[in-house]
């Protein structure tokens, strides 16, 4: 398969990673189908695709034509076999739960075309983690999207050990035309390049906060105001959900047993309590009345 030859694009998962990366392939053009198992979360997808598109004309970003023209191309469903029949390449957008990729990916093998690329926007699992479960190992891959998605320029693009050079050529060059800058890891490594060093930077930062050295704030301002970052650690958490540090740390404790991959107890005390950061109206900073 070749790059002109991807018409259709599913994504799966209508969260705020899936609803956005639905939302952009369409605006580039693609016919796309986001499919989630909650009709609620469906909801949520279309009325942000009602107001996301005429906030782009009104802010002079897209002609009306162009956005009605989006719209129509884009399309939300329960139905998984409905959203993948004639589909070319499908990005899983699903929570980060091992098992529950793994069982997505199964399906996915089971109800795609043949030639269809199977890739995942996993934040930190790596391909060859679900590519097991399909027949087609060599059309896997991962192809990580940030968050905001519509915002965000990187794709990390990895090339696992039984994924084809096509696969990853075709998938960098997918990005390009979703208007991204597509990076290439050569190997699987857990968490890729970004998430890595962010982790490293979490990690310290919670330490800091864990054993009463700064308060979040003021982490949170060093490291803005000093080494230039946009959004500090705290906040960066907020906006990409408490909850998703949460499951990923915990998957990697109990593939590890290693007890430094555990949660903080900061991250482990707000993800019982349910502040979840912005999602939630509560994380490290209070949204409840938009005060962050």
């Amino acid at each position: 398969m070749k790059i002109d030859d991807i018409k259709k694009i599913c994504v799966v998962g209508a969260g705020n990673m899936g609803h956005q990366i639905s939302m952009l392939a369409a605006i580039c053009g693609y016919q796309v189908s986001c499919v989630d198992v909650s009709e609620e979360q469906l909801n949520k997808a279309r009325d942000f695709a009602k107001t996301y598109l005429p906030g782009r004309v009104a802010k002079g970003k897209m002609s009306e034509e162009e956005a009605k023209a989006a719209g129509a191309r884009l399309s939300f469903t329960t139905d998984m076999k409905e959203a993948l029949a004639d589909t070319d390449f499908v990005i899983e957008a699903a929570t980060e739960k091992l098992e529950l990729k793994r069982q997505i990916f199964k399906e996915l093998d089971r109800l795609s075309p043949p030639h269809a690329v199977l890739a995942t926007n996993s934040s930190f699992f790596v391909s060859s983690m679900v590519a097991d479960v399909t027949s087609r190992p060599d059309k896997v891959c991962n192809m990580h999207f940030f968050n905001p998605a519509l915002v965000m320029k990187c794709v990390e693009v990895v090339q696992g050990p039984y994924t084809s050079e096509q696969t990853t050529e075709l998938t960098m060059e997918l990005s390009r035309r979703l208007k991204k800058e597509p990076v290439k890891l050569n190997k699987e490594i857990y968490g890729f390049l970004v998430n890595r060093i962010l982790s490293a930077i979490n990690n310290e930062a919670l330490y800091l906060l864990d054993t009463g050295v700064a308060s979040a704030e003021d982490i949170d301002k060093a490291v803005v105001n000093a080494l230039g970052h946009p959004l500090g650690p705290f906040r960066l958490q907020d906006l990409t959900g408490i909850d998703l540090s949460y499951h990923i740390m915990m998957e990697r404790y109990n593939e590890t047993g290693d007890p430094a991959d555990k949660p903080s107890p900061t991250i482990v005390e707000k993800y019982v309590k349910g502040e979840w950061g912005q999602k939630t109206g509560k994380g490290f900073y209070d949204y409840s009345n938009d005060k962050a």
